[in-house]
């Protein structure tokens, strides 16, 4: 690579790609599950609200975009050549360089928005690093680096909702939903492997349809969703929550019957499922955070 290639500075539409921003819903919207089971007013505490949503999405998530593409540059070069690193658009070192400024910039905005914040924010950008950095490379076993994400899209971002709001670490029932909620993510994070079987093989991943076959995987990744909501609803109904139980319930159903279909042709099927039975999971957890944000601190 020519010295006018590496000293050139990637330009801000490269970057953005770099962050991919469709990737940053899930942390926000796990993070505004957390603020609405807080039960607390947000007169006030905007301020805190958007650094929060912020920090969940366009800091930490854009973090583990950038640092997953830097560690991925060499593979993409071949399957995905037009992706902004292995393109030159992000030139010379200038990906790993975003991925350490992103992390900075993460750890300076959750140190603003108090020590249980921080803790989280810590513990998510060491993930987002172990999961694409050697010598962890978490993402190549399908069970731990699935784990990784699915904490780091949901159950992170959930503690951090409710901990701006609260100003102190949430509840022990905020907690364990956030947890049960990051446990079934693992199984989203499944139906996101089965594209890529082929490449994942090649290049030495151990993704669960790998290690498992897709039809295995496929129900694998149907129980890791269904059986946390059947524990929500339990909890639900054991805190004397048997309305918001019942409509979490009902779209546990739906996505029971959903699944029917996914379970066919799980390759083919699985972007349409992660776009109506993922879509109704991700309602029942913002039920859930309704229900409880009237219970006692």
């Amino acid at each position: 690579m020519s010295t006018r290639a590496i000293s050139a500075q990637p330009a801000p539409s490269a970057v953005l790609e770099l962050l991919k921003p469709i990737t940053w819903f899930p942390p926000m919207w796990a993070f505004g599950c957390g603020v609405v089971s807080a039960g607390v007013p947000i007169a006030g505490r905007w301020t805190m609200v958007v650094a929060g949503v912020a920090l969940a999405g366009p800091l930490v998530c854009a973090t583990s975009q950038a640092v997953n593409d830097w560690y991925d540059r060499y593979v993409d070069a071949i399957n995905e050549p037009h992706r902004p690193i292995p393109s030159g658009r992000i030139p010379g070192r200038w990906g790993l360089y975003i991925a350490m400024i992103w992390t900075a910039l993460s750890f300076e905005v959750a140190v603003s928005l108090g020590t249980a914040v921080l803790a989280a924010a810590i513990l998510g950008l060491a993930l987002a690093w172990a999961y694409s950095a050697p010598p962890f490379r978490l993402k190549r076993n399908g069970w731990l680096g699935n784990a990784a994400v699915a904490i780091c899209y949901e159950g992170l971002p959930w503690f951090t909702g409710a901990a701006v709001m609260i100003g102190a670490v949430p509840n022990w029932q905020i907690i364990l939903l956030a947890l049960v909620y990051s446990v079934g993510a693992h199984g989203i994070m499944t139906l996101n492997d089965f594209k890529s079987v082929e490449g994942d093989i090649r290049t030495g991943i151990a993704s669960l349809p790998v290690l498992l076959g897709v039809d295995r995987a496929a129900r694998l990744a149907c129980a890791v969703m269904l059986i946390p909501q059947v524990v929500v609803v339990a909890l639900l109904l054991g805190w004397d929550r048997p309305e918001f139980a019942l409509v979490v319930g009902g779209l546990t159903s739906v996505q029971l019957v959903l699944m029917q279909h996914l379970l066919r042709r799980p390759r083919e099927n699985a972007p349409w499922y992660n776009s109506t039975g993922v879509t109704l999971y991700v309602i029942g957890m913002l039920v859930s955070a309704f229900a409880v944000r009237h219970l006692a601190f």
